[in-house]
């Protein structure tokens, strides 16, 4: 345990530095691996002196350390199957909406987890060019601009049709880009229903009624994402979502999917998927 502890700890301080030299010490969740070293090097110093003067270490002590230990490395990899299950899901073709998420808008660039996902967005649009793109991300305090706004401007100077992009702004997390994106859904099926009632009222002659076909919902992003977001999207009303994942940062790969272990276990604890 000394060891495998001490190992660790070396490991999660050495990531951090990376994490900080890569991306800024402002990176969310970044503190996580300070601590996590920290917790590390403390266990490895506390079965040091526990094996040296195992008198002096209470037996509860060591026990609650362990069993805290165990059981968040059993819980984080119980996450850590559903999420890369998420990962491996299949890009289903011809859906009617695509919502891509919104990340980090910077002052002079995007972001690399946002190229990445409006790369893919651009992608699936050359594939499946009847497909509307739900834009959602709102203006943090931070960015210059509401992420759907650039992501619009972004994949219209792609070549995208105008007609097929449709801006969700007001949302600042997953589950107000979910729910806020299936208004916007709901409304425009709305639309359609009264166009083609209308266009039935006038038509003269018979004319043979077929059942409807649920609306097909895709959710874009980055792919350690994908489990998440397709389940708060069937949480919010939206029973036909499937999952279409864009590559993410290598470096920072372990590091978001440790994020998204913890986001997972809130948003479940909260009631959101």
């Amino acid at each position: 345990m000394m060891w495998i502890a001490g190992i660790g700890a070396a490991v999660c301080l050495v990531y951090y530095g990376v994490i900080v030299c890569y991306s800024g010490i402002s990176t969310s969740f970044a503190w996580f691996w300070l601590l996590a070293g920290i917790f590390l090097g403390a266990l490895s110093a506390g079965a040091w002196y526990g094996k040296h003067h195992p008198k002096r270490v209470p037996l509860w002590l060591s026990v609650s350390a362990v069993t805290f230990l165990l059981a968040s490395v059993v819980i984080f990899c119980v996450a850590e199957v559903f999420i890369f299950l998420g990962v491996a899901g299949a890009n289903p073709p011809h859906l009617d909406y695509v919502i891509v998420l919104g990340a980090k808008v910077e002052e002079e660039r995007i972001s690399n987890s946002l190229q990445m996902r409006l790369d893919k967005a651009y992608e699936y649009s050359r594939r499946n060019p009847e497909t509307m793109f739900i834009l959602s991300g709102g203006k943090g305090k931070d960015e210059p601009a509401t992420e759907a706004s650039v992501m619009y401007e972004y994949l219209k100077a792609k070549g995208v049709p105008e007609r097929l992009l449709v801006m969700e702004e007001r949302s600042e997390s997953t589950v107000e880009n979910m729910a806020y994106s299936k208004a916007l859904i709901d409304e425009m099926e709305k639309g359609k229903d009264s166009r083609m009632d209308s266009t039935l009222h006038k038509a003269p002659g018979p004319y043979m009624e077929v059942e409807d076909k649920p609306v097909q919902v895709g959710v874009l992003t980055s792919d350690f994402h994908v489990f998440r977001a397709v389940q708060i999207g069937k949480r919010c009303g939206i029973p036909e979502v499937y999952g279409i994942g864009a590559p993410s940062d290598a470096v920072l790969f372990v590091h978001l999917c440790v994020r998204e272990c913890a986001a997972v276990l809130k948003d479940k604890l909260m009631g959101n998927m």
